[in-house]
């Protein structure tokens, strides 16, 4: 349970960052103050449930495409995240591109490094 408790408050914090990072990176990207947070558990939620789905699907119809399963499911949570009222504004392709392959780099290295290093301290403390 504190792995799981670990691993989502790691994946709100590498989306959070992400998002203001793109909105600081770049012209065509933006938030409200007040509903980024709505955009951050949106997104984060989004990618958690398209994740494997997503790759379920190009498993069994488009195996050629397992490489971009990370990048396909960044742009449709990014997607559903700016539905959302107050959320997040994208404007332009470009834009698309570079928020996807921007938010897809940090939460993929964020998701990958932090949980190493918060269970290595776990793992260490229960050791001694």
């Amino acid at each position: 349970m504190i792995r799981f408790l670990i691993r989502t408050a790691i994946s709100l914090v590498c989306s959070a960052l992400a998002l203001m990072v793109c909105a600081w990176v770049l012209p065509g990207f933006g938030f409200s103050w007040s509903g980024f947070l709505t955009a951050v558990v949106v997104f984060t939620v989004a990618q958690a449930v398209l994740g494997p789905f997503i790759f379920n699907v190009a498993r069994q119809y488009a195996s050629a495409i397992l490489g971009g399963i990370g990048l396909v499911s960044t742009f449709v949570a990014l997607l559903i995240a700016s539905l959302f009222p107050g959320g997040l504004k994208i404007d332009g392709i470009i834009t698309w591109v570079l928020a996807t392959l921007i938010v897809w780099i940090i939460t993929a290295l964020g998701t990958w490094l932090l949980p190493l290093i918060f269970l290595k301290k776990r793992v260490e403390q229960r050791r001694s």
